[in-house]
């Protein structure tokens, strides 16, 4: 669909649809890990930075180390130290005074010119920051990215019934608490999940923003390409059955856009075939995707 070698020339616009069953697919931590909900409407909620953290494990798996495609954010990184390491891998040492000046504002901290530096060389570095963005103010300091790939929150196109199920485990995690229990050894616990819901998400490229941090046509295969394995290599027994089960994309014929994203979105309408029985699969819901306006090219993948 995309030219690999070149900057990206097109606006995109996205419908991402996926499913979960019998699970949680996304704990809300000030709700005892209860799935996210909409307290007004009961519909589920996924957050953009859970749909990010999946697309950065899929990069990970189907880019590994290749060059230009390491993580900025990923499991038990420290931030301020790989920004540290792009300013030494730049060769500034920031110890000494920058260049042209007689003294540094403050030892350890970039200014100037040698933010900008350290920000292009953080966006080479690695996908993520060129994708969807940071913020690398801390420490060292290599600035602010927005990022030219973003999504919203994903939403359910029916309210869910969160349900909680008693768990036993035949375990303790002492010997004080198999005392206790004169060596009966079980724990009661609880798990949270959601019967069935199809949810839905919307996600953004700007070929402006992608100017800017170097987010190419190659980078955008791969982000295609993360879409598609984000939940095959992301399996828990917490989060059920997964499933990606449509992806809309509004190709624009312009940098610019040839129609607002929000009317493109109307073009793919989600319908339950029962409105009385509850949804309990993808086939008891019929999408349909209508014409596109002029100067937008539209992609539609259903797995």
């Amino acid at each position: 669909m995309t030219d690999t070698t070149h900057e990206i020339r097109n606006r995109y616009d996205l419908v991402l649809l996926f499913d979960v069953k019998d699970g949680n697919p996304n704990g809300d931590p000030d709700a005892g890990n209860l799935p996210r909900i909409d307290p007004e409407t009961g519909h589920g909620l996924v957050s953009d930075v859970c749909l990010k953290r999946k697309l950065r494990n899929a990069v990970s798996l189907t880019r590994g180390r290749a060059p230009g495609y390491d993580l900025f954010v990923k499991d038990r990184a420290i931030l301020n130290q790989v920004i540290e390491k792009a300013y030494a891998n730049l060769g500034i040492d920031l110890d000494q005074p920058p260049a042209g000046k007689k003294r540094r504002h403050e030892r350890g901290h970039g200014e100037g010119a040698e933010v900008d530096r350290a920000r292009g060389e953080m966006c080479r570095a690695f996908f993520d920051v060129r994708c969807f963005g940071a913020v690398m103010t801390t420490g060292a300091n290599a600035g602010q990215v927005r990022g030219p790939v973003q999504l919203t929150f994903a939403r359910s196109i029916d309210p869910i019934m969160a349900l909680e199920h008693s768990i036993t485990r035949v375990a303790v995690t002492t010997l004080e608490d198999s005392a206790a229990q004169s060596g009966t050894n079980r724990t009661i616990g609880r798990k949270s999940t959601v019967p069935y819901g199809l949810y839905r998400a919307h996600g953004f490229v700007s070929p402006a923003l992608a100017a800017q941090t170097g987010f190419s046509e190659e980078d955008l295969e791969v982000l295609w390409q993360a879409i598609e394995a984000m939940f095959e290599h992301d399996r828990s027994a917490a989060r059920g059955l997964m499933s990606l089960r449509r992806l809309v994309i509004f190709r624009h014929a312009t940098p610019l856009g040839s129609a607002p994203a929000h009317r493109l979105f109307e073009l793919v309408r989600v319908a339950r075939v029962d409105p009385v029985r509850p949804p309990r699969d993808y086939a008891d819901y019929a999408v349909t995707v209508a014409a596109a306006p002029p100067g937008v090219e539209v992609h539609d993948r259903v797995y």
